[in-house]
C-alpha cells in the first residue's frame, strides 16, 4: 500500500513540474513577444525619422537673393598682357536655415570672358542649380588670363561679373584686373624643340642674349619707360655691347631668370632722383610676381651678374628687390678705374648676399642695403673698394647675418690661396643691424701690407659676447684702421635710428647718434633723395631733413 502512494505521490509531481515548466516557457514567451514587438517598433520610428531626415536634406528651394559674400568685388592683382594671374577666392554664404539652390551662377560675359571659375571642384563660366545646404558656405576660386587689349583703353582695367541667379533675385560680385602691357623678352625656341642657351664655363643655361636688331622687339639693348619688361631666363648683354636703361624703367624678373653682363660688354642704368610717391625716375628691378602677398618675398629671381671682364658699369638710382643676389661682380677688368659705380642705389630682400663682389673693383656713393640672408655686402677674394655715405643694415631675421664680409682668400682642393685686398675703405658708412655684430673680417694673408681695409667716420655695431675685441681687426681702440668711428656695444648705446628698418625705411631721425658726425666729401655733396649735405654732414645715406 505504502509503495502505491508513492508511485501517485512520484506521479502527481512530476506532473506539476511539467505544468510548471509549460507555464514558465509560456511566460519567457510572451516577454519575448512584447520584446520583439517593442523593438519592431522603434526600429519602424528609427527608420521613419531617418527618412523624413534624408528627405529634409534632399529638398533644395531656389535661392530668393539671400546669399552672402566675403567681398561685393574681388580685386585681382596687376597682371601683364596674356600671362595668368594667381587664383583668388570668393566665398560665398547660405545664411538661411534652408537648404538652396542656385538656379544659375555664370559670368556676365559668358565663354567670352577672360576669367574663369572653379565651383565644387569643376571649372568653367556657368553653372547650373549649384546646392548650397542650410548654413553652410563654399568657395568659388577666380583667376584670370586677358590681353591688354580686353581692358579698357583709358585705365586698362578688365572688368567682369559673378551673377547669381537671374531676374529680381539676381546678386552679382564684380571683377576687376588691372593689365600691364609689357615687352616679353625670353630665350628663342628652335624647330626641334629646343631652346636657346647660354654657356657659362662648361655648362648652359637657359638664357639668350639681347639683340640691337630683333625683328619683334626692336633694340633690346635699349630699355625704355614706356612699358615695363618681363625676362624668362637670363638676359645677356653681349660683348662689345652696352645696355642702357632710362630712368622710370620697370624691369620683373621670372624664377631663376637674371641679367648678365658678358666679357667687355657694360650695364648703364641711368635712373635720376624722383619727386613723387610714384618713383617716376628710378629704375626698378623686382620679381614678375605683382600681388601684395609677394612684394617683399626674398629669392623670387636670379642676380644682376657682372661677369670677369665686364667693364665701365654705371648705375645710378636703381632699386632692386627680391632677388638671390641682388648684384654679383665677378672679377674686374683690370683697369685702375673701377669695374662697377653704383650711386644713389638700394637693394633689399635678397634671399643671400646684396651686393657680392668677388675680387671686384667698385666704387659707391649713397648706397643702402637690408634685410639679407647672408650679409648685406660681401667683398671677398681681396679686391678694390670705396664707399661713401653708405647704409649697410641687416634686419633678416636670424641671429647670424651680419652687414658686411671683409676677406682675402678662396679654397681650392689644395687648400687656401689668398689674394691682396688692395683697398677697402669705408667713409661715413652706417653698419647695423639685428644681429650683434655688423662686420665680420678675415684675414689669410700673412703679411699686413696684403690686407687694407680702413673705417673713417662710421658707426659700427659690435656687440661682442665671444671676446673678438681679442682679435686685432677688430682692437678699435689701438687699430688704427678705425679712424673717429662711433661703436655700438650694447643695445642702448650710440643707436642709429632708423625711421622703419622692416619696411626699408633708413631716414635717420632727430634723436639719432649719427647726426653730424660726417666729414664733407664734394664728390657726395647730396644724399641719396637729392637733398645738399652740410659742411658736417650725417653719416649714411640719408641727411636728416
Amino acid at each position: 500500500m505504502n509503495s502505491v502512494k508513492k508511485v501517485i505521490y512520484v506521479s502527481l509531481w512530476l506532473k506539476r513540474k511539467v505544468y510548471f515548466q509549460k507555464f514558465k516557457l509560456i511566460i519567457t514567451f510572451t516577454k519575448i513577444t512584447l520584446y520583439m514587438r517593442r523593438l519592431l517598433l522603434l526600429l519602424l520610428i528609427g527608420i521613419a525619422v531617418s527618412i523624413t531626415s534624408c528627405r529634409n536634406d534632399l529638398d533644395f528651394e531656389s535661392n530668393t537673393g539671400s546669399l552672402r559674400f566675403s567681398k561685393d568685388t574681388v580685386y585681382l592683382d596687376t597682371v601683364f598682357t596674356n600671362i595668368g594671374s594667381s587664383t583668388y577666392t570668393l566665398k560665398v554664404y547660405n545664411k538661411s536655415d534652408k537648404n538652396i539652390a542656385i538656379p544659375t551662377l555664370r559670368l556676365a560675359n559668358g565663354v567670352n570672358s577672360k576669367y574663369r571659375l572653379m565651383v565644387d571642384g569643376m571649372a568653367g563660366q556657368e553653372f547650373e542649380n549649384v546646392e548650397m545646404l542650410a548654413k553652410d558656405s563654399m568657395y568659388i576660386f577666380i583667376s584670370v588670363t586677358a590681353d591688354v587689349a580686353d581692358a579698357n583703353p583709358t585705365d586698362f582695367l578688365y572688368t567682369d561679373q559673378i551673377l547669381f541667379g537671374d531676374g529680381m533675385n539676381q546678386q552679382k560680385v564684380e571683377l576687376v584686373t588691372l593689365i600691364q602691357d609689357a615687352v616679353f623678352l625670353y630665350p628663342q625656341r628652335f624647330g626641334d624643340g629646343t631652346t636657346e642657351t647660354l654657356p657659362i664655363g662648361d655648362d648652359e643655361i637657359y638664357g639668350f642674349f639681347l639683340d640691337e636688331a630683333d625683328a619683334t622687339n626692336g633694340n633690346e639693348l635699349h630699355w625704355t619707360n614706356t612699358k615695363p619688361y618681363v625676362i624668362y631666363g637670363y638676359a645677356a648683354v653681349p660683348s662689345n655691347k652696352t645696355l642702357v636703361v632710362d630712368a622710370g624703367a620697370r624691369v620683373h624678373f621670372h624664377a631663376e631668370s637674371g641679367l648678365i653682363v658678358a666679357n667687355n660688354a657694360s650695364i648703364h642704368v641711368n635712373g635720376t632722383n624722383s619727386t613723387t610717391a610714384a618713383l617716376e625716375n628710378e629704375v626698378i628691378f623686382e620679381g614678375d610676381r605683382l600681388e601684395p602677398d609677394f612684394a617683399e618675398v626674398p629669392g623670387q629671381w636670379g642676380t644682376i651678374w657682372l661677369t670677369q671682364g665686364s667693364t665701365n658699369n654705371q648705375i645710378s638710382n636703381l632699386t632692386i628687390k627680391n632677388a638671390t643676389v641682388g648684384i654679383l661682380v665677378s672679377g674686374n677688368d683690370g683697369s685702375p678705374t673701377p669695374t662697377l659705380n653704383i650711386e644713389n642705389t638700394q637693394i633689399y630682400n635678397c634671399a643671400n648676399v646684396g651686393l657680392l663682389a668677388r675680387t671686384g673693383n667698385i666704387e659707391g656713393r649713397n648706397v643702402v642695403i637690408n634685410n639679407c640672408g647672408q650679409t648685406s655686402l660681401a667683398c671677398t677674394v681681396g679686391g678694390s673698394y670705396d664707399f661713401t655715405h653708405c647704409t649697410f643694415a641687416n634686419y633678416w631675421s636670424s641671429p647670424s647675418q651680419t652687414c658686411l664680409i671683409l676677406d682675402d682668400y678662396y679654397e681650392t682642393a689644395s687648400g687656401i690661396e689668398t689674394v691682396n685686398l688692395d683697398k677697402a675703405d669705408f667713409k661715413n658708412c652706417i653698419f647695423y643691424g639685428s644681429s650683434n655684430l655688423s662686420i665680420n673680417l678675415t684675414q689669410k694673408s700673412s703679411d699686413d701690407n696684403d690686407y687694407n681695409y680702413s673705417f673713417k667716420n662710421c658707426l659700427i655695431k659690435f656687440i661682442d659676447s665671444n671676446n673678438l675685441i681679442n682679435n686685432e681687426l677688430y682692437d678699435f681702440p689701438n687699430n688704427s684702421n678705425y679712424i673717429d668711428c662711433i661703436y655700438s656695444l650694447n643695445y642702448n648705446s650710440n643707436l642709429p635710428r632708423f625711421e622703419n628698418p622692416n619696411k626699408n625705411k633708413f631716414n635717420i631721425l632727430i634723436n639719432s647718434s649719427v647726426i653730424g658726425l660726417g666729414i664733407y666729401y664734394p664728390y657726395a655733396s647730396k644724399d641719396i633723395l637729392n637733398f645738399d649735405r652740410p659742411t658736417n654732414p650725417d653719416l649714411g645715406a640719408y641727411q636728416l631733413q
